[in-house]
């Protein structure tokens, strides 16, 4: 099993972003999908999940700017990220769990992470 995300980069206060995690050997559309961010001296935080019932918990911060969805086809999860603070700087990590669907947006429900893709938004 294989994640890959990219689509990371700097971007001004205000701006928007649209991550991509794309998955090999394992079926996304069959499980709950997240994604994390971490940010230096901090704990990896959920910022929001998304299983067969649809989107599950997200964190505050992010209400109404995050947008998680998937393509089943491509076998490919994103994060669009919008209206861009410097607070939404970090590490944006991707994962899979093995239920079909979402619980709790903790680290511990998730079984495969892929290796990151930084994002850096300067004011």
């Amino acid at each position: 099993v294989q994640l890959v995300e990219s689509g990371g980069g700097s971007v001004q206060v205000g701006g928007s972003l649209r991550l991509s995690c794309t998955v090999s050997g394992y079926t996304i559309s069959r499980v709950c999908m997240a994604w994390f961010r971490q940010t230096p001296g901090k704990e990896r935080e959920g910022i929001v999940q998304l299983g067969s019932g649809g989107v599950g918990a997200r964190a505050a911060s992010v209400e109404g700017r995050f947008t998680i969805s998937r393509d089943n086809m491509l076998n490919t999860l994103y994060l669009e990220i919008n209206n861009t603070n410097v607070d939404d700087t970090g590490m944006y990590y991707c994962a899979a769990g093995s239920r079909i669907y979402c619980y709790t947006l903790d680290r511990s429900e998730f079984t495969y992470w892929g290796q990151g893709t930084q994002v850096t938004v300067s004011s």
